[in-house]
């Protein structure tokens, strides 16, 4: 009997479990996503949740951290980072790697495999070696890539496209396990592949080690790690009483060399287990309570006992100056938080209700100014639908990445070439691989009647929407799409699937004969 309830108790969740859980509904709360297989883009997504939690999740009702950071890094728009770094920087001081045990979805699905009865890979030598590996991804694939290639105008965010199996796990499976979603599987390239994998690698592996992303791979757990020992939140290690047992550091299934160190995820399971109570958690008394220091001197010579309560008050005054340090820098930061908001949503020098329009079938198109190839090398050239009135105009985007994209646009080729005259067809090409895309044009349409883009920030004077040519004509994050504009000047057609060249005739005559 005593077995079975020692069964049915293990069964109960404990608190952070459920912390947990409802922080991964709540960062999911668009549960009808996963029913339509659409990703929320309400006002919602410009908020980063603390913990990784893919954008692309069909429930995801906010932004990811580590990507959002990635994407301001290369942004057009200058004043981007500053929003994004403070917020980062707010979670780091407030909790630390306090979030990697409580808040993050990714974290839950780890633990959660890692129950599944087989034989673990306890920490050793080597894996303490290998977790800093996670914190060469966050030099270089987090900061560096993304910083140079925004330099060059191509956000590129090289973890979440190179690596991240969490955007794989939570946003492709996601989305591609729907069956409105079913098309996209013709798209899939090498990268997908690469990612897939990888994805797979980390399921498995996360059933034989603890939180084997976390501890080797994940970038925004280095990020928080940084900050771990100056978090306002978090778990503490009182020096004075502690006898260097090392039961704290045998119980962590983490790479710790000491409790609250950057590899520290602050779950509290080394609390339980200190037989002088040295450990616990940050954020409540500075100062050790009296009943504390008695029971820990109480068996202690008088002299033991001078010292003991002299290295107390001095581990006492350290903890509250850092404290007030942290209060301080706290403060700091949600101010400049709240500076940096106001200036990255406008509502300093421009109207809350300024905002660009999302165009679709019925609506006029706007004007576009969209950079064209030259074929040397340079987007020197300018298209704008609006001057093209009297003639149907085929605006596709594409991208090199894409096998749909590079499988229809053929058929656009064909299109150019036998309505030339009466139609113009722009191929917009993503900034991603612009390199590539060029070389592609050069080889394989070097004498097409296609117009080949790249797409671009909409700008408003000097103020930078953060909108680009692909989201104003109603993209929501699937290649290619394709718009098809009567001789009127409005959009006609809006389809974001792969086409074939009978598909496009008859949109092609349908607007043609729409003309007034």
């Amino acid at each position: 009997m005593s077995k079975f309830v020692t069964k049915l108790k293990s069964l109960v969740p404990t608190k952070r479990k459920l912390i947990q859980l409802y922080s991964a509904l709540l960062f999911n709360a668009n549960l009808k996503g996963f029913a339509n297989g659409k990703i929320y883009q309400g006002p919602l997504k410009n908020i980063c949740t603390p913990g990784l939690n893919c954008y692309s999740c069909p429930g995801a009702s906010g932004a990811c951290p580590l990507g959002s950071l990635q994407n301001a890094l290369g942004a057009s728009e200058k004043r981007t980072p500053y929003y994004v770094v403070g917020i980062i920087l707010l979670y780091s001081i407030l909790l630390g790697r306090l979030i990697c045990g409580f808040l993050c979805p990714f974290g839950l699905i780890q633990e959660l495999l890692y129950k599944i009865k087989t034989p673990k890979l306890k920490k050793n030598r080597f894996t303490r070696i290998l977790s800093y590996f996670k914190y060469v991804l966050l030099v270089f694939l987090v900061v560096i890539v993304p910083v140079l290639y925004g330099l060059r105008n191509v956000p590129l965010p090289g973890f979440c496209k190179y690596v991240c199996p969490a955007g794989t796990i939570e946003g492709a499976f996601g989305l591609l396990s729907n069956k409105v979603n079913e098309g996209e599987l013709a798209r899939l390239g090498p990268l997908f592949t690469w990612k897939f994998a990888l994805a797979v690698s980390v399921i498995v592996g996360s059933v034989f080690i603890f939180r084997v992303f976390c501890r080797f791979i994940c970038p925004l757990g280095a990020l928080y790690g940084l900050f771990n020992k100056f978090a306002i939140l978090g778990i503490k290690l009182e020096k004075p009483k502690c006898i260097d047992c090392g039961l704290c550091i045998s119980k962590c299934k983490m790479d710790i060399r000491e409790v609250g160190d950057h590899e520290c995820i602050n779950c509290g399971e080394c609390v339980g287990v200190c037989p002088t109570k040295a450990i616990s958690w940050r954020g409540g008394k500075v100062i050790l309570p009296p009943d504390e220091i008695a029971l820990v001197t109480s068996d202690m010579s008088d002299e033991e006992r001078e010292v003991c309560l002299e290295n107390t008050a001095k581990s006492n005054r350290k903890l509250a100056k850092r404290r007030l340090i942290t209060k301080i820098v706290a403060a700091v930061l949600m101010v400049s938080l709240l500076v940096s908001a106001l200036v990255y949503y406008n509502f300093i020098d421009k109207p809350i209700d300024d905002t660009l329009k999302i165009y679709g079938e019925g609506d006029a198109c706007p004007s576009l100014d969209i950079p064209i190839y030259n074929g040397e090398g340079e987007y020197t050239e300018s298209f704008d639908p609006t001057d093209n009135k009297g003639k149907v105009t085929i605006i596709n985007f594409w991208g090199v990445w894409c096998p749909g994209c590079i499988k229809e646009l053929p058929y656009f080729d064909q299109i150019a070439t036998d309505f030339y005259g009466e139609v113009d067809v722009i191929a917009i090409h993503t900034f991603d691989q612009m390199e590539e895309s060029d070389e592609y044009i050069e080889e394989n349409f070097p004498q097409s009647k296609i117009l080949f883009g790249v797409d671009r920030l909409i700008k408003d004077g000097d103020t930078t929407s953060g909108e680009y040519l692909y989201t104003t004509l109603g993209g929501t994050g699937t290649y290619p799409i394709t718009i098809v504009v009567d001789p009127n000047g409005e959009i006609y057609s809006l389809q974001q699937t792969e086409l074939d060249y009978d598909t496009l005739l008859i949109l092609v005559m349908a607007a043609m004969s729409n003309a007034q």
